[in-house]
């Protein structure tokens, strides 16, 4: 049996933002945002928001053209779909999970022809299904990583069998906690179109939205969409690549995510993803190990879902690391108490991830759930050395 917390400890904790989004940002990144205030038209600014978006580019691997938005990734992801989707056109959602889902209800509000492919949460969406439903389709909307469930659908393959089915179809895939954290290859994949935010693997603080369009899209983008004014991404995408935003955009944030991105770009994609596969799969198996297995058969690499043992909720173990300093979350309604919610993106690193497991056990042992000290530690430190 272990332990309960020494809880006259807790105040002297580090607190921790181990929630999958917002991320912990580097000290260098905020410092940015400390500078006396610059301004967007000013030369140092146009040469930032070109750099921030070249290295945009840069991560994503592929060359497509990188739109930077003041906004959430949710609002890009409105600008993406309103610029490349005529009114009353037939939408496909595939949905498996509350992000995905946001993606149709979206669709919906703006009167689109609208169809879903509904799995259930924590569940992986069927390619084919998918697929099957996009005949006769304009657009498909569909999400890489499922933060809610912590599931990886497999976009390549997807995209591959929708584009089999119909080959002039638009391809807009939600990569908000994937982008930079994942293996994506759009332009192998035939995605046309990826939609992020700077609170995710780009670890940045919120406020930035990125919309990348393919080279073969942008020749298809909506010119004066009559949905869109502030989130025309025909016209935020021409002003770009010229330099300047139709609007006053963020632009200390876009100075912290330069920053943010340099650490990103000092090593090749391929490493970026497998650390943090390798973070993520640390995660997994301290949960495992002290009785919370993940929620998803095929899971992400930006967070781990976990289901916890019976007669514990999702809600309670996020509460007692809230006790304990540490922002996790639980499940998005209505599987609150369901899951909860760990992750490593942002900037940690693989000891971040051993230190998420001694938490766990001191989380565990506080909620009274017995287990052997240190497996969670050993079992992490494992998975690491894959």
């Amino acid at each position: 049996m272990s332990d309960a917390l020494p809880t006259q400890h807790t105040p002297l904790n580090r607190t921790r933002l181990i929630a999958p989004g917002p991320v912990e940002v580097a000290p260098d990144v905020l410092a940015q945002l400390a500078q006396p205030q610059m301004h967007h038209r000013a030369q140092a600014g146009i040469d930032k928001l070109m750099e921030a978006r070249a290295q945009l580019t840069q991560l994503l691997g592929d060359p497509y053209d990188a739109v930077i938005t003041t906004s959430s990734g949710t609002g890009a992801f409105e600008g993406a779909l309103l610029s490349t989707t005529p009114a009353g056109a037939r939408v496909v959602n595939a949905q498996a999970g509350k992000f995905s889902e946001r993606w149709g209800e979206m669709a919906q509000r703006f009167g689109y022809d609208t169809a879903l492919v509904a799995r259930p949460w924590g569940e992986v969406l069927d390619p084919q299904e998918v697929a099957d439903a996009t005949r006769g389709a304009h657009t498909l909307l569909i999400t890489h990583s499922e933060t809610s469930t912590g599931a990886l659908h497999d976009l390549e393959a997807i995209a591959r069998a929708a584009k089999a089915q119909n080959p002039d179809l638009i391809i807009i895939a939600d990569g908000i906690t994937s982008y930079g954290v994942a293996e994506l290859r759009p332009a192998a994949w035939g995605v046309d179109v990826i939609v992020s935010g700077s609170q995710k693997g780009t670890a940045t603080p919120p406020g930035l939205g990125f919309v990348l369009f393919s080279p073969e899209v942008q020749a298809r983008m909506i010119r004066n969409p009559g949905n869109a004014f502030y989130l025309d991404m025909t016209r935020e995408l021409a002003g770009q690549k010229a330099g300047s935003t139709p609007q006053t955009p963020a632009i200390n944030l876009i100075y912290a995510l330069s920053t943010a991105l340099d650490r990103l770009l000092s090593v090749p994609r391929e490493v970026l993803w497998a650390e943090q596969r390798r973070k993520t799969d640390a995660l997994i198996a301290a949960g495992t190990a002290l009785g919370a297995p993940a929620w998803a058969p095929r899971t992400s690499p930006a967070v781990a879902v976990l289901t916890p043992p019976a007669g514990i909720t999702g809600r309670q173990v996020a509460a007692q690391l809230a006790e304990m300093g540490q922002r996790a979350l639980p499940g998005q309604a209505p599987h609150e108490d369901t899951v909860f919610r760990v992750s490593t993106m942002g900037y940690a690193d693989r000891y971040d991830a051993l230190a998420i497991a001694g938490i766990l056990e001191d989380a565990f042992a506080a909620l009274g759930v017995p287990f052997e000290r240190g497996v969670a530690v050993n079992a992490a430190w494992q998975a690491l050395q894959g």
